[in-house]
Order: C-alpha cells, then sequence, then structure tokens
C-alpha cells in the first residue's frame, strides 16, 4: 500500500520525500491543473524538473495531475501538458479527460496513466473500459462510495485502485461539480480552481471577519472563529430563518479507522488531498500516514490507529473536525 502526497510547491515536495511519501502529484501552472491557485506550483519547468530530480534520487515516484477537462479552444494546451510531463521524467499521469488520456496513450504508451478522481469511475464496466481502451493502470476512486460499494470494486477491477485517506472532503461527485460556475463564472472542472482566488475577498468591520465570492457573502466570522477558504458548498447562509452551513460543515476525511479495513480489499495506495496547504501541512501529514500504514503493513491484523496520531490529524482538518464521509454513510 503506497501512500501519495501532495506537492503543490517545491517546500512541499521536499518535505513529503523527506517524510517518507512513496510517490508526491503535482501539477502545470495553467488550467490542466485542477489546484490552479495563484502562486502556487512551480515557478518555471526548469523548478519542476529538478523537484522530479530530487524525489527520484530519494526513492520517490512523481505523478503530474493533468486533472480538469480540455475545450476545444485551448485543446493544444493539454497536449502539451501531457509531453511536458513525459519530457520531465513523470512517472505517471494523472487524468480524466478521455481526448487526454487517449493522446497519452498514442504518444507515450511508456507513460503510465492514472484516471483521476474526476473521472468520477464508480462501477467495474467504467474501470474495464479505461483500462483496456487507453491502458489506464491505475483508478483514484470517487469519495461519494460507502466502504461496501470500495470493496465491491476491488473485487473486481482490472486495475489498482487509490482512495482517498484524508485532506479536505468534497459532497459533490468529482468533475461534475458547477457549483462555484454559478458565482464566479468559472468552473473547477474546466479552469481548474474552485474559488478563484480573484474572486475572493476578505474584509473586517467591529471584530467581524467576512468572507465574500465574487462578491457575495459566503461566511462571516467573529474573532477566535477558525476561517475557512470561501466557498459556496461551505458557506453559512440563512435557510428558512436558521442561519447554518446549508450543504456541508468544513470538515476533513480522515480513514485512518479503517485503514485495515482497506488493506485487506487489496487498495493500492493512500491519497492525501492538500497541494493547496503549507508545506507544514504536508510535512505532518505525511509523516503521521507513513507511521500509520507501516503499521499496518507490519501487522495488519494487530492494527489499531494511535490516539496521537488522531490528535495529529484533527489539528491539520478544516473546520478542526474530521470524518469518515461516505464510507460510513448508513444508506447503500
Amino acid at each position: 500500500m503506497e501512500l501519495v502526497c501532495p506537492a503543490g510547491n517545491p517546500a512541499s515536495l521536499r518535505a513529503a520525500v523527506a517524510e517518507g511519501a512513496d510517490a508526491v502529484y503535482l501539477g502545470f501552472r495553467d488550467m490542466t491543473n485542477a489546484r490552479h491557485f495563484t502562486g502556487l506550483n512551480f515557478a518555471s519547468e526548469q523548478r519542476m524538473g529538478e523537484a522530479i530530480e530530487h524525489a527520484h534520487r530519494n526513492g520517490t515516484r512523481v505523478f503530474v495531475a493533468i486533472n480538469t477537462y480540455a475545450g476545444q479552444r485551448h485543446w493544444q494546451t493539454w497536449k502539451r501538458a501531457v509531453d511536458r510531463a513525459a519530457a520531465l521524467g513523470a512517472d505517471a499521469v494523472i487524468a480524466a479527460d478521455i481526448s487526454v488520456l487517449d493522446h497519452a496513450a498514442r504518444h507515450w504508451p511508456e507513460l503510465a496513466l492514472h484516471l483521476s478522481v474526476q473521472g468520477s469511475a464508480t462501477n467495474v464496466e467504467a474501470l474495464r473500459f479505461y483500462h483496456e481502451r487507453f491502458g489506464v493502470r491505475r483508478a483514484v476512486l470517487p469519495r461519494v462510495l460507502s466502504l461496501q460499494q470500495v470493496r465491491a470494486l476491488a473485487q473486481r477491477s482490472p486495475v489498482e485502485l487509490e482512495v482517498f485517506g484524508f485532506g479536505s472532503l468534497c459532497i459533490m461527485a468529482e468533475g461534475r461539480c458547477l457549483l462555484s460556475s454559478y458565482v464566479t463564472g468559472q468552473s473547477p472542472n474546466t479552469c481548474g480552481v474552485c474559488s478563484p482566488a480573484g474572486s475572493v475577498s476578505w474584509t473586517e468591520h467591529d471584530g467581524v471577519l467576512e468572507s465574500r465570492l465574487a462578491g457575495v457573502v459566503i461566511d462571516r466570522y467573529r474573532e477566535g472563529e477558525k476561517a475557512g477558504y470561501p466557498t459556496l458548498c461551505k458557506g453559512r447562509f440563512e435557510v428558512g430563518g436558521e442561519l447554518r452551513h446549508a450543504l456541508e460543515e468544513p470538515v476533513s476525511l480522515n480513514t485512518l479507522d479503517i485503514l485495515g479495513e482497506l488493506h485487506a480489499m487489496g487498495i493500492a495506495a493512500i491519497k492525501l488531498e492538500g497541494r493547496q496547504r503549507s508545506p507544514a501541512y504536508v510535512a505532518s501529514a505525511t509523516r503521521i500516514w507513513r507511521e500509520a500504514i507501516d503499521s499496518c503493513l507490519s501487522d495488519p491484523d494487530a492494527y489499531h490507529p494511535l490516539d496521537g496520531w488522531q490528535r495529529g490529524l484533527a489539528a491539520l482538518s478544516e473546520g478542526a473536525q474530521t470524518t469518515l464521509g461516505a464510507y460510513a454513510r448508513p444508506w447503500r
């Protein structure tokens, strides 16, 4: 079971490598990358190449996320991204768009292809299609599946399966969310950003911090209250006369409790979310999950998450709370 960690910048990559990541994932500074935030990612191709070399010297693989959907007008940008990733020596490309997968399969047959969570493959037939048509070797499963559904897929999947183990939790079916575009005019599936920084503003008045997205009030925070990055799905709104998180409370996914079950299913990799987070976050999360996975692999039957691991992840979580999300949902 591999540990796949976020590398949104050179410092985060070095932190993940130092703390024992088996692989890191990163992206270019353009719309092909679903974490295309201003100031994030790598300043130049040279810097990315140096980062990949550093990872390889330390035995860490590098996956390049080209995980948004290409429009006709800018198709060449996605094509070049695949070519650039291959030329830089990436170990795999993580993609969702079938045109991107097709280009990679035809022109770079030695480059491993991973189906992005944005591809939203939730059944064996979809996994088989991507494997047979494009040679996809691994698929990242959406975070909307129950543990029973993941187990059923693992029993019949023709490819390796990777699941998210920790990080910010999205309640939408990945690859199908257009929510932010109703306010900002930009969809994360095509422009690479959910709540683009240019649309975000913060103001403070009488001790109250207010966050807005394209002029729309998303939330207000009093002194001492932890403020989250403004997204529509996690905003507080007045609904039926009651002020509350109408869609989702800020919370992070944490699967330490079911790591043994995921291992028993044959899950190939645990992925940590957080390319937009700090190097300190990446270092702490990687360190905890390295210890947990090593513990699980050394004695699966005796595996049990330590309280210290749970406290550490709780401190890193969005909203200072964690959940098993859809893995533990009571319905089917």
